[in-house]
C-alpha cells in the first residue's frame, strides 16, 4: 500500500524546523538590506512590525556568533556562520537517523 519507507516524524519536524530558520535568517538580511539603501519605509506599521518580528527571531542567536567572531572589516559574518551552523545540524540529524535506524 506504501512505497515510500515511513520517515521519523520527529526528526522531519527538526529537519523542517532548521529549514524554516534558514529561510528566516536569509529574510532578515534581505531586509537589514533592504533598510540599509533605503528600498523600504521603516515608519510604515507593518514594515516595522516585519522588521522586529525579524530581529527577535534572528538577533539572540547571532548576538551569540559575534561574541565569538566580530565583524571582520565591516562585514558581520554572523548570518553566515549560522547558515552554516544550521547546515551542519541538519547533516548530523540525518546521520544521526540513519545510524540509529530512524530513516
Amino acid at each position: 500500500m506504501f512505497d515510500t519507507p515511513m520517515v521519523n516524524p520527529i526528526i522531519s519536524l527538526i529537519l523542517l524546523l532548521l529549514r524554516l530558520y534558514s529561510w528566516v535568517v536569509i529574510v532578515a538580511v534581505i531586509a537589514s538590506w533592504l533598510v540599509i539603501f533605503r528600498v523600504v519605509n521603516v515608519s510604515v506599521p507593518a514594515v516595522r512590525a516585519i522588521l522586529r518580528f525579524l530581529d527577535a527571531m534572528t538577533e539572540p542567536v547571532f548576538r551569540q556568533v559575534r561574541r565569538i567572531i566580530p565583524a571582520v572589516g565591516g562585514f558581520d559574518l554572523s548570518p553566515l556562520i549560522v547558515l552554516i551552523a544550521i547546515w551542519f545540524l541538519e547533516e548530523v540529524v540525518i546521520w544521526g537517523a540513519i545510524r540509529l535506524n530512524l530513516i
